[in-house]
């Protein structure tokens, strides 16, 4: 019997007067609809179309095809909370605060903006402000049993040895409050580079905040940290592949697969440390049980890593999805793909330059004389921005300690690791990495693997136009600079019979060898 679902079903008695669930797959949906851990909206204000929002959600997403299979009403046990981050009480009306305070058993507390961009002042209000305002309620709880948050294993990125401890902030939180509290938007911009330091950017710089702000102020909760690296589509759960976002390598890997990527800065012997997504979810979900039924004294924090227990590389990941996509192609590719890694900047540049931004200026040229309207710049400008922000991680490596991940591990008998796996050290990377690229053909773009032998056509299509051009611009240099020539005619005819007499000699030693 799994002791994580044997904790879970006696929420779900609690709740519905029900016996448990029949299978896991029921269960997969607990974090957001079963023991009511509330996912608190940072942009929803009208409270029926967060309704609509969830429902929609619940009743469109492929992920949730298995859960509808074994439980064709499991919408029906959604209780949408209106509620907004930045706000005092996070807005929450009188009657949804007191159900939360009578009813919460249990927070995972992911609600945060990811974007590395993100200004300053915003993102201390959402990832920071959010998660302090979440603690008071969360204090006032009378039932709760564990508070789960969610960081990330780049908190602390400026450390290249990182454990699972809390570090002290890269500045007082309240002080930062105060700030921009009374600070003009234009001013904060002006400042943050200073007040980032060597932070990288404000997703990590706000995350290392709240992780102290936690420890501070969590009073007597009993409080779990969660740390991801870069999540990634899922390994096994719901399905291989699965993956519903744009954001970190999704976006990355299908620009490689159309072709527009060609060029990326990176290291190829840096640790390119991705975790799936269901992964993650497996140690939040087992890490939630533990601190609810062992209840330690200590905060833990638990890096959830794969580069210290099977590491794999950004030039191997960089060869799997291009030859993932070879087999796999995209549909309608721009260009066939071909993406090269380089840590040299110059060489970067240089390939920019020649491989993204002409060819982007000669099809918006076609676009415009055909009368439509020109696009390939403005994602070309958009991928350029992407990679300067992910820059930073993929020329470095990072060594994360896992301890609290294994005592955890421990912890679980047979079937729940088997239900609840995060053991790393079975993953096969190259099969991940080829179910991560179909996902993302399949989940993102939307299609059909009976596509691919159409899509073969077409790359074989985009080859043939290259050797034409390729061809063109040969008879065009040797019109322009050859012919007209002497010097450079006498040139070519020495290159071309130095050619001949190396190939004569080759086929002549061949011969005497036989």
């Amino acid at each position: 019997m799994s002791d994580i679902c044997s904790w879970q079903t006696c929420y779900y008695r609690r709740l519905t007067g029900n016996g448990p669930p029949d299978n896991r797959q029921e269960f997969s949906f607990v974090p957001v609809a079963l023991i009511d851990v509330i996912r608190l909206a940072a942009n929803q204000s009208d409270l029926s179309g967060l309704i609509r929002y969830l429902i929609s959600l619940c009743l469109c997403f492929k992920v949730f095809d298995r859960v509808r299979e074994d439980c064709p009403n499991f919408h029906e046990k959604i209780k949408p909370i209106n509620a907004e981050l930045t706000q005092p009480k996070l807005a929450i009306s009188a009657e949804d605060e007191e159900e939360l305070l009578t009813r919460v058993n249990v927070v995972f507390h992911c609600a945060a903006t990811v974007r590395f961009d993100e200004p300053l002042k915003h993102a201390l209000q959402l990832n920071v402000m959010g998660t302090q305002r979440l603690l008071e309620l969360a204090r006032q709880m009378r039932n709760l049993e564990a508070f789960i948050h969610i960081s990330t294993a780049y908190a602390n990125c400026i450390r290249k040895c990182i454990e699972e401890i809390i570090y002290p902030p890269p500045a007082e939180p309240q002080k930062l409050f105060d700030l921009v509290e009374w600070l003009d938007e234009s001013i904060i911009e002006d400042i943050t580079p200073k007040l980032l330091g060597e932070w990288p950017n404000t997703y990590t710089y706000t995350k290392a905040l709240s992780e102290y702000l936690i420890q501070q102020e969590k009073g007597n909760l009993n409080i779990a940290i969660v740390r991801p690296s870069i999540v990634g589509a899922s390994w096994h759960e719901p399905f291989p592949g699965w993956i519903d976002n744009f954001n970190g390598t999704s976006g990355i890997f299908i620009a490689a697969g159309k072709g527009i990527l060609r060029t990326v800065i990176a290291n190829n012997e840096a640790v390119a440390d991705m975790i799936p997504v269901d992964v993650a979810i497996n140690l939040t979900l087992a890490a939630g049980w533990y601190t609810a039924v062992h209840r330690p004294k200590n905060l833990l924090v638990y890096n959830c890593t794969t580069g210290g227990i099977n590491p794999f590389f950004w030039g191997e990941m960089g060869q799997c999805v291009m030859s993932t996509f070879k087999r796999n192609p995209l549909e309608q590719a721009f260009r066939i793909p071909n993406a090269h890694m380089t840590s040299s900047y110059l060489i970067n540049q240089y390939w920019i330059t020649v491989s993204h931004k002409a060819p982007a200026i000669l099809y918006d040229l076609y676009m415009r004389l055909t009368g439509r309207k020109p696009r390939m710049m403005k994602i070309i400008n958009r991928l350029h921005k992407s990679m300067t922000l992910l820059q930073y991680f993929s020329t470095q490596s990072w060594s994360w300690s896992s301890d609290n991940m294994n005592m955890l591990m421990s912890h679980l008998n047979t079937e729940d690791k088997k239900l609840y796996n995060f053991d790393v050290r079975q993953l096969h990377w190259s099969e991940y990495i080829e179910s991560y690229c179909i996902g993302a053909k399949k989940y993102l773009l939307n299609e059909d693997m009976a596509g691919i032998p159409a899509a073969k056509q077409h790359l074989r299509k985009l080859r043939n136009i290259r050797y034409a051009f390729n061809t063109t611009l040969l008879v065009i240099i040797w019109r322009i600079f050859i012919a007209r020539s002497q010097m450079a005619r006498n040139i070519w005819y020495f290159v071309v019979s130095l050619c001949y007499k190396f190939l004569s000699y080759f086929r002549a030693s061949s011969t005497l060898r036989h």
